[in-house]
């Protein structure tokens, strides 16, 4: 099948994101929190590629560590969100008509909740810090793959093969594991990457807010809010990390949707 354009370029764009990640933990061209008070609000050269924000730290550096921020953060988010939701998802559609029913309505109750809302609540209660980002991510995006599993469960539990373990006696847990969970992977891995990118712009704004990762670890958020104050003055210094921010929603969004064209046939077929 061919492969989807949006897939490509969404693949590109994340790879980008994530070898810049990479590259972090190797190589930055200088100390990513190291303070110089007397390069402040340099602008591109070659000893500082993208110049300094306002407190001489070079912007190359914190976007290369910023990098490494977001993607942990949405990775644990986003995985904390999948292992909480899937089995909830499976659960509601091979259970007891009451059980399902009470778990779909509780996913309602919690999906109601914005997600940068609940963050800040969490933020509020426990404190800024990156864990309360991830879990409060996590929690707001689990009920997204609860409802999805649950939708896609329902329609494997009609196929004949379903029937025919069934009657053979295997047991429910065996169903899924061996029949289910296989089958409904390829419409939670589209879930995953379209979740990463929430993630993304969650942890940009909980950081912009003062609610997520807390200084002096970079973040693209806080790169931001940083800059707001020279943004008539200095307006690069907003625009790299905002840059960054957009190509990696992006990115994430381009892959889901690539994905789901290439986990769905019918859907190339109409175009």
């Amino acid at each position: 099948m061919k492969r989807p354009a949006s897939l490509t370029a969404g693949a590109v764009l994340v790879g980008v994101v994530v070898a810049a990640a990479l590259v972090s933990f190797v190589w930055t061209p200088y100390d990513a929190v190291q303070v110089d008070p007397t390069t402040r609000i340099a602008p591109p050269s070659l000893a500082h590629w993208l110049g300094t924000d306002v407190f001489g730290r070079d912007v190359v550096s914190q976007l290369l560590v910023g990098a490494r921020t977001t993607l942990f953060v949405g990775v644990v988010a986003v995985g904390l969100a999948g292992v909480v939701g899937t089995p909830l998802g499976v659960l509601a559609a091979m259970g007891p008509r009451w059980l399902g029913e009470l778990l779909m309505r509780t996913s309602d109750l919690v999906l109601a909740f914005p997600a940068l809302l609940l963050a800040i609540m969490f933020g509020a209660v426990y404190g800024p810090s990156t864990l309360t980002a991830m879990v409060a991510i996590g929690i707001a995006t689990a009920p997204s793959f609860a409802r999805l599993a649950r939708g896609a469960a329902l329609q494997v539990l009609t196929t004949e093969y379903v029937l025919a373990a069934r009657a053979a006696g295997r047991p429910p847990a065996a169903i899924a594991a061996r029949h289910v969970l296989p089958n409904i992977a390829g419409l939670l891995l589209v879930q995953s990457s379209v979740s990463f990118a929430i993630a993304v712009l969650a942890e940009a704004a909980l950081s912009f807010l003062g609610f997520g990762t807390r200084p002096p670890t970079p973040s693209w958020g806080r790169m931001l809010q940083e800059s707001q104050q020279l943004l008539y003055t200095t307006p690069e210094l907003a625009l790299w990390p905002g840059l960054a921010i957009a190509l990696a929603v992006l990115g994430f969004t381009l892959l889901g949707d690539g994905l789901r064209d290439r986990f769905d046939p019918r859907l190339v077929d109409q175009r």
